[in-house]
């Protein structure tokens, strides 16, 4: 679960540094910011940014999910063998 929240929270500050920086240009270059295409815009780049930067994070994330899944199948199939046997 950790390993969970540390990446949301990486995600999260990718986000949050991309829309910064979005909203920072915008601002420089233009009167009016129209803040939903910022928010577009900053979610796109910090979804790139994140399958660049945050791999690691991502396949420690996903090893820790398969071998919780496998442990529940584990217990499942073996429920199912002695229900089958019962």
């Amino acid at each position: 679960m950790k390993d969970f929240w540390i990446y949301t929270a990486l995600r999260f500050g990718l986000f949050l540094g991309a829309f910064a920086i979005v909203f920072g240009i915008w601002f420089l270059a233009a009167d009016s910011v129209p803040v939903v295409w910022v928010i577009v815009i900053a979610f796109l780049l910090s979804g790139i940014a994140s399958f660049v930067l945050l791999n690691e994070q991502r396949n420690r994330f996903a090893r820790k999910v398969e071998v919780r899944a496998g442990k529940v199948n584990e217990r499942y199939e073996a429920a199912r063998a002695k229900e089958d046997s019962d």
